[in-house]
């Protein structure tokens, strides 16, 4: 594909049945396709096309397609297809027009006879909109795809719901920048696992693994496609399935109508077993949403740089949280807890502790320690399936 697009010149050579597209759809189904579609691209693009959302109408439905070159978002509506055809318009600028439009309207799209431009009316309201020639739109559907399988998607959000959270920013770590899928086995049983880092905390959860998926290549799976396919799964029905289907440097997730294609990310995740502690032998159980409101209170103290908060555990089955911030004070909150081993003082970066407590789902909440300057493991009592690791802060 060029670095430039002059489209003038190219629009001329679409113009005949390509350029001829005409379509009739409820506001309501391009809405909820725009709305999956548009969050692909990028509001300042230097590749004009980049800008626009593919919309190709055929048969009795209209797709739409767009991409920022690393991801690509495509779903397929119910439409009444006038005639066939295909062109692009600015994504944002039709999203925007179609969301306000009123509830219940049917919107027309028709390519106008100069072969220039897109007209989308609905009601009394009418609005033309530049169009490029779809004949530029990059593909990064092509190539294959050996590995395919299939998992409950209700599965698959829980793998990335409990996972992402701990995704590193830091882009000079570009490898610890998305969630790592792999299926190792453990004690003769083979696993779908998701992991996530940022050095400070890690967490991982798993599945058993899906017919098909055996034996696939460990994928890092980028932020922006995992913040995708998390809306894409917001609120699966508990019977659907999610097709992944993986190359060595893409990953392709269908979802009822859409399908979600991206680029992985290119490097090595690092050996995270090794930073998983095995000798933390200090347990702590506690109320997980007790805990969890008390750290939200006390932290309220807590200086937006710092934000620590320090767990004091002695042998009388009682937990302390204390923050001292010099600048605005002190909290302190006890809670009754299962702890017997001997005293402890530790601290933690009160945020982090709160992600890891949101992800729990048991009602108990289980700390394993060893010293103030180690690893402590976080998880779900009674619950292998995800596991947190976070290092701890001076206090």
């Amino acid at each position: 594909m060029p670095a430039s697009i002059d489209p003038a010149p190219r629009a001329a050579h679409c113009q005949g049945s390509r350029v001829s597209m005409r379509a009739i759809l409820e506001r309501s189904s391009l809405l909820k396709s725009l709305n999956h579609v548009h969050r692909v691209v990028e509001r300042r693009n230097t590749i004009p096309i980049l800008s626009n959302v593919l919309i190709r109408a055929s048969g009795s439905e209209l797709t739409l397609k767009a991409t920022d070159l690393d991801l690509e978002i495509l779903e397929t509506v119910p439409a009444e297809v006038g005639r066939a055809g295909a062109t692009t318009v600015p994504a944002h600028m039709l999203y925007d027009i179609v969301r306000k439009l009123p509830d219940g309207a049917e919107v027309a799209l028709e390519t106008a006879p100069d072969g220039q431009t897109v007209l989308v009316r609905s009601g009394r309201s009418s609005f033309s909109l530049q169009m490029l020639p779809e004949t530029d739109f990059p593909d990064l559907t092509t190539g294959q795809f050996p590995v395919r399988f299939e998992l409950p998607a209700t599965a698959f959000k829980t793998l990335i719901d409990r996972t992402q959270f701990a995704i590193s920013t830091e882009e000079t770590r570009y490898y610890l920048n998305g969630i790592y899928l792999h299926t190792p086995t453990v004690e003769g049983r083979t696993l779908l696992r998701a992991v996530a880092t940022d050095g400070h905390r890690l967490a991982r959860a798993q599945t058993s693994v899906p017919e098909g998926a055996d034996g696939m290549p460990g994928i890092i799976i980028p932020r922006k496609t995992v913040g995708e396919i998390q809306k894409l799964l917001d609120t699966p029905d508990p019977a659907a399935l999610a097709a992944i289907e993986i190359s060595d440097t893409k990953i392709r997730v269908t979802f009822g109508p859409v399908v979600l294609t991206s680029k992985l990310i290119d490097g090595t995740f690092p050996d995270y077993a090794r930073v998983i502690p095995q000798g933390n032998d200090k347990a702590l159980k506690v109320d997980r949403a007790t805990f969890s409101d008390a750290v939200d209170r006390v932290s309220t103290i807590a200086s937006e740089r710092g934000r620590a908060v320090k767990l004091s555990l002695g042998d009388d089955g009682r937990l302390s949280l204390t923050v001292n911030n010099p600048d605005s004070g002190s909290a302190t909150e006890e809670l009754d807890v299962d702890y017997s081993a001997s005293p402890l003082d530790i601290g933690f970066n009160s945020r982090y502790l709160l992600d890891i407590a949101g992800q729990l789902k048991t009602p108990t909440a289980l700390f394993r320690f060893a010293d103030p300057g180690s690893p402590t493991l976080i998880q779900d009592e009674g619950d292998d399936d995800a596991l947190y690791v976070l290092m701890p802060m001076r206090v």
